[in-house]
């Protein structure tokens, strides 16, 4: 029988994770865990696929506003979209990860479900990242890949709970993640039912609704799952509550914390990344019970081969 997780090196990380699945689903074991109750939460930006150098839906929203400001040139001489559409990255870090993330809501505003969802499939299916000139759904990191097959061949339901929104992500997650829609949980804005030609349908509204960051993982958790995940994954502190969460009740648990230190296969960064930091996780991860995922030294493979 061949290996799981074969982009995995051998290690602690590794180690880890193949104990944890094996001890929770053998039958009669004393860590034996139900099925139903096998959730492992992903968190998605520099978790599931690249984050650099910003989140992939800020850049989303940059193309937006691109064409928001081609309507209305008063745009270009205003902040933060002046920021936006200069790629002025300094500004937009002094924005926070929450500032950043309402700007683009708002630019996704005035459309429903719908169309957004068009609207993000047809840009996701064209744009190429900056750096590494491939699709943004080309640059999931193959390891974790093969940790979500791994996990749902075992009997997990693997759920996305990220600051990202809800919406974006469910246009990809299912195709790129095997990911399907009811089981993300992300940030959200609000939204009014209208009635066109005896057509109901959602409009996104200007509001944000709920930012999914730090305790509010938890709470949206609790809302949106409805029960405590057994196996948490993140990158930064934006995660930690959700990780802690998730290792804080009885019976196996693991948390994985993946570093970025690798900036020849991708790029290297924590503390020093404005938008989403990870200082406190990766200081305190032993004092947590946190396992640490080295990019540089637990993944054979980054992203997955070119086609």
């Amino acid at each position: 029988m061949p290996q799981p997780l074969p982009s995995w090196r051998s290690g602690k990380a590794r180690d880890a994770i193949v104990e944890f699945v094996n001890a929770v689903t053998v039958q009669g074991g004393v860590d034996f865990v139900p099925p139903p109750e096998r959730i492992a939460v992903f968190d998605n930006d520099g978790t599931l696929w690249c984050e650099q150098p910003v989140q992939v839906q800020v850049a989303f929203a940059q193309a937006r506003i691109r064409q928001l400001a081609d309507a209305d040139p008063t745009l270009k001489d205003r902040q933060p979209f002046r920021a936006f559409l200069e790629h002025d990255l300094a500004t937009i870090h002094t924005l926070g990860k929450e500032g950043v993330f309402e700007v683009a809501f708002a630019a996704h505003s005035g459309v429903t479900i719908e169309t957004f969802d068009k609207l993000s499939k047809a840009w996701l299916a064209e744009t190429r990242h900056p750096q590494f000139g491939r699709r943004y759904t080309e640059l999931v990191y193959q390891p974790q890949l093969e940790l979500l097959d791994y996990l749902r061949a075992n009997g997990f339901k693997t759920f996305i709970v990220s600051g990202g929104g809800a919406d974006f992500i469910r246009a990809f997650a299912e195709q790129t993640y095997g990911v399907p829609p009811e089981q993300v949980v992300g940030s959200t804005v609000n939204t009014k039912l209208q009635e066109t030609d005896g057509h109901l349908e959602l409009m996104k509204l200007a509001e944000l609704q709920s930012f999914d960051d730090r305790e509010v993982k938890v709470q949206n958790i609790g809302l949106h799952i409805g029960r405590r995940p057994i196996l948490a994954f993140g990158n930064s502190d934006g995660d930690l509550a959700m990780m802690r969460y998730t290792l804080s009740a009885p019976g196996r648990r693991l948390a994985l914390l993946v570093h970025h230190d690798d900036n020849e296969r991708e790029v290297a960064y924590d503390r020093d990344f404005r938008l989403s930091p990870l200082v406190e996780a990766l200081d305190k991860a032993d004092d947590y019970g946190i396992t640490v995922v080295s990019v540089a030294k637990d993944w054979a493979e980054v992203f997955p081969p070119q086609a």
